[in-house]
């Protein structure tokens, strides 16, 4: 039986391709491991969106690529994004890769891995038309309590500064059933927090019928037992509909909570981005998910420096999120890519301008989440309880349904003989910029 380690770089989108990779491996036999040093074959899923990303994955093949030497490496497969993008680039460049698959080709790891193990070097990147469904296996890499499920793969936005429609294709989603099926499977596991993904959300069913379908979906999800938690992860801003927030203000088991990547305010930026929508009806979209959902945490992400940024808008951008006040922020600088519109642009901004711009617009971001962090102070919320503190006795580490994993704060919680996956009350009793501290609210009391 040989032992399989696969390294997951990236998104939770691609977290989900490298459960499915693994349940696939699993399914054959193969012995699923953490340690990379034991591993007989080493998968490494890449991410390729920008130009950070594709150096920590190169970075991660190098290093992965040493345990042929020091371990007990036989063959060394590359999949994900960067595979897609760079097949010829990679296979030349690093002669220690074995086998190498694109994004629409997970169905084949098993033959690949056992191809590169017997001395040949398959590689297999073709048009990405892949979407996983119910029937597949999964190897779950998130805690026991939670997991990402992808309802939609592939992206028909064709933004211009972005390569997602070339490395993943159009945008695909899989049925109603086989999303409800699986999160009932999920479930039934001892899963209580879902998070559904996609490149967008939002579009969810409009390619299989012909209308937005996440609203139906939700109402579906949340006839499902022993499910609590459903939060709704990467939202485009012009594709919700009144009944998709109907569902979402009605239901418990839905996570006040939206993650609405918004890109920028300025109209002249947002028309040179192919984005749909103006500041107007951004603003429009903002005023009526806070009304219709009480109590809704929005978090969103912005790129500074996209080519014609000026420093006009981005004082435009400035004045908007002080106006705005999200809950949750995350800036990226703009990175140029390969195939994409918007790298051929006039007006390239300088580095060192988009880092300053950056780390002006999070330290305007700190201030806010500190005063909305502070308004919660003698208020009580349900936490998800994730672990221990490893520093402090009695100290627990948390999340509220305003918080998505990995990316937002956390809530650190006083109490004894928390379990990880539990959901107890919570009073706040202090706040700082990203994080909260709290007591166990004893309900004998």
């Amino acid at each position: 039986m040989l032992k399989v380690g696969v390294i997951s770089l990236g998104c939770a989108k691609n977290s989900v391709d490298s459960e499915v990779i693994m349940g696939l491996l699993k399914q054959d036999g193969y012995q699923i491991t953490e340690h990379e040093e034991q591993a007989d074959v080493l998968i490494i899923n890449t991410c390729g969106f920008i130009n950070s990303a594709k150096e920590e994955s190169v970075n991660a093949i190098l290093d992965a690529a040493q345990y042929k030497k020091k371990g007990s490496c036989k063959a060394l497969v590359v999949a994900g994004c960067l595979s897609q993008r760079y097949k010829d680039e990679l296979l030349a460049e690093i002669p220690e890769i074995d086998g190498l698959i694109g994004t629409g080709e997970i169905p084949r790891i098993v033959n690949v891995v056992r191809e590169a193990v017997s001395g040949e070097r398959p590689a297999h990147v073709n048009t990405p038309d892949f979407i996983y469904d119910h029937e597949m296996p999964r190897v779950l890499s998130t805690p026991g309590y939670t997991a990402y499920v992808k309802v939609a793969d592939g992206c028909d936005n064709r933004c211009s500064y972005c390569a997602i429609p070339g490395i993943r294709g159009g945008y695909r989603s899989r049925t109603l059933e086989s999303v409800t099926r699986e999160v009932s499977l999920l479930t039934a596991g001892g899963v209580r927090e879902i998070n559904l993904i996609a490149q967008d959300t939002t579009r969810y069913g409009f390619d299989l019928y012909g209308e937005y379908k996440l609203d139906r979906l939700l109402k579906n999800l949340v006839e499902i037992d022993h499910l609590t938690w459903i939060r709704v992860l990467y939202a485009y801003p012009t594709h919700f509909t009144d009944n998709l927030i109907e569902i979402m203000a009605r239901s418990e088991k839905i996570c006040k909570y939206l993650d609405i990547p918004l890109q920028h305010s300025d109209d002249k930026i947002l028309k040179a981005m192919n984005r749909r929508g103006s500041k107007y009806d951004i603003l429009k979209l903002i005023e009526k998910l806070r009304s219709g959902i009480p109590d809704l945490s929005i978090r969103t992400s912005f790129i500074v420096g996209f080519p014609g940024e000026t420093e006009e808008s981005f004082q435009d951008l400035v004045q908007f999120v002080k106006t705005v006040r999200f809950d949750r922020m995350g800036v990226f600088t703009y990175s140029p890519e390969e195939g994409t519109t918007a790298a051929e642009f006039p007006g390239q901004v300088p580095d060192e301008v988009k880092e300053e711009r950056r780390d002006t617009l999070m330290k305007i971001q700190q201030e806010i989440s500190l005063e909305i962090n502070k308004s919660k102070i003698e208020k009580n919320l349900d936490v998800l309880i994730e672990g221990k503190d490893p520093k402090e006795k009695e100290l627990y580490v948390g999340r509220s349904e305003f918080d998505a994993p990995d990316v937002d704060g956390s809530v650190f919680v006083r109490g004894k003989g928390l379990r990880p996956g539990d959901i107890i009350p919570v009073k706040i009793t202090h706040a700082y910029e990203y994080d909260l501290i709290g007591e166990v609210i004893n309900e004998s009391s």
